[in-house]
């Protein structure tokens, strides 16, 4: 019984790497969530680098550099370059939010697009290498190989 649920655990986890439907948790169903993963997929997007951007500030923070570096990174950086990155994440999001909504009513007249604006902006703020599922078009509207 333990070998037969390990095979069955095994054949959904490729599954769910793959995008088969079947295998997908329910947030992760349907043809406008399909949509929204593929159009953000397919762009790159400022938010996207917002969290290796904070984790480069966070490390800057941390290096021991001189007073007079030190105040121009927590100066520029952290007084005007993380407004910037934040003013920009929401910008971004809004965008995505109301444009994958629009091109989804248009495409996919049947469907229900409750909920899909804002599935399409939290992918697009995740790192791209770490999206689940993973991406199945790369940038620029190009199909990619399945993960193994």
């Amino acid at each position: 019984m333990r070998a037969k649920q390990a095979v069955e655990r095994d054949r959904a986890r490729k599954g769910m790497l793959a995008g088969d439907e079947r295998y997908l948790p329910a947030r992760d169903k349907g043809p406008a969530r399909k949509f929204a993963r593929d159009w953000v997929d397919s762009r790159r997007l400022p938010s996207q680098y917002f969290l290796p951007f904070s984790l480069l500030i966070l490390l800057a923070t941390w290096i021991p550099w001189p007073i007079q570096v030190r105040g121009l990174i927590l100066g520029y950086v952290i007084t005007i370059g993380w407004p910037i990155m934040m003013i920009g994440v929401v910008a971004t999001s809004l965008y995505v939010a109301w444009k994958v909504k629009k091109l989804g009513a248009e495409k996919l007249p049947n469907e229900s697009m409750r909920g899909v604006g804002f599935y399409a902006a939290m992918r697009a703020l995740q790192i791209r290498k770490l999206r689940f599922p993973p991406p199945t078009v790369a940038p620029g509207g190009k199909p990619v190989a399945p993960r193994k």
